[in-house]
């Protein structure tokens, strides 16, 4: 049996006439850039997420350099983030002209820890971005109090956590401001780049939108940039938006199958998910000492897994100039050599997950 780590044609299948049709009628209509299908997925998002503005734009790491850029983010300003996500967080954070400032992450969730965000704000710190890793949200009460009492901007990094919810309240609606990434492989993807910002701000709204589309058609009121969410995409996942709900209820269905399966095997850890958290696995992330052998096993196997992230991003060649060591961030440093991605998609069936779970069990059984 071969096993993939993601199997977006399998999804595609499942809704084929709908996506052809929806394809067939974007260029009918030559609706490419804006027009009826990007209105139509603007107002579906925000009022998905009971936000009162979305602003649609080209990619989720566009989305976050784009509300850095609203929200004022200026030279020599710090802005305080995990150390533990995708570079996309924080290589924006610099491309806005601040200054990366990392946290440690809380051991199970991989998010960032709270408890240790205070120690790092200074007087040059203007906000926090929180990340939802893998699809378990952040603790937002604790971050968004630490916030208040210091006068920062939030900004949620929403890219893997689409309907996330933290003590009952989707994640994207905790903050000043919140990004979505719609990258084909995440829990809603596009067929292309896709991404886009909510907010309740009618006023960061209209710079955010005014911003990702050159300034103000037209009017020009300012140097922006060409951002923009196509036709094509939106009409994409204006199909697939409606099925969101079913899928990420049939990822929690395999995750709690692997949590079954895989009890017992070896020193493995299965995914830890807090109090009053709903995690919706857009990663299923194991943890073992033996990573790289169980790995190199799987992929023998025909069994798909990724490394998501092989280092923490203070320990990439791009933040040596930071001049951080492993001891700066000791959970962080220690995740990174024992996380394993196994497949996790809603079309993955029970004998594909079995298949996994067994040749788990069977690498650590051959080990002792």
């Amino acid at each position: 049996m071969k096993v993939p780590f993601v199997d977006l044609h399998a999804q595609y299948l499942t809704i084929k006439p709908e996506i052809d049709a929806a394809i067939q009628d974007v260029i009918t209509q030559s609706a490419y850039i804006r027009g009826p299908h990007l209105e139509k997925f603007e107002k579906s998002w925000a009022d998905t997420l009971g936000m009162k503005h979305c602003v649609s734009c080209a990619n989720g790491t566009d989305a976050l350099y784009i509300a850095m850029r609203g929200l004022g983010v200026k030279n020599g300003d710090e802005v305080i983030t995990t150390a533990h996500s995708w570079i996309a967080t924080t290589e924006t954070i610099t491309q806005a002209g601040g200054r990366v400032i990392f946290c440690d992450t809380d051991y199970d969730t991989f998010n960032i820890n709270p408890a240790l965000i205070e120690s790092k704000i200074t007087s040059r710190t203007v906000g926090i971005i929180p990340v939802h890793l893998y699809g378990q949200p952040a603790d937002m009460d604790a971050i968004m109090a630490i916030a208040k009492k210091h006068k920062l901007w939030v900004i949620e990094d929403c890219a893997q956590s689409h309907l996330a919810r933290y003590k009952g309240k989707l994640v994207g609606t905790f903050g000043n401001a919140a990004t979505f990434s719609f990258y084909p492989g995440k829990n809603l993807g596009a067929y292309g780049d896709a991404g886009a910002l909510v907010t309740h701000d009618d006023a960061l709204a209209d710079w955010m939108a005014t911003y990702a589309r050159h300034g103000g058609k037209g009017e020009h009121i300012m140097e922006g940039i060409n951002s923009r969410l196509d036709g094509l995409q939106a009409a994409i996942l204006n199909v697939k938006l409606p099925y969101l709900v079913k899928w990420t209820e049939a990822r929690r269905k395999v995750a709690a199958r692997y949590n079954e399966l895989l009890r017992g095997a070896g020193d493995v850890i299965c995914p830890k998910v807090a109090p009053e958290r709903d995690h919706v696995y857009h990663l299923y992330v194991i943890r073992t000492e033996k990573r790289d052998a169980l790995k190199k096993f799987l992929g023998e196997k025909e069994v798909g897994t990724v490394l998501n992230y092989p280092k923490a991003l203070p320990f990439y060649p791009a933040y040596a100039y930071l001049g951080h060591k492993p001891a700066d961030f000791p959970v962080a440093y220690a995740n990174q050599s024992r996380i394993l991605s196994l497949p996790i998609y809603p079309e993955i069936t029970d004998d594909m997950i079995r298949y996994v779970a067994d040749f788990i069990k069977k690498f650590f059984a051959a080990a002792h």
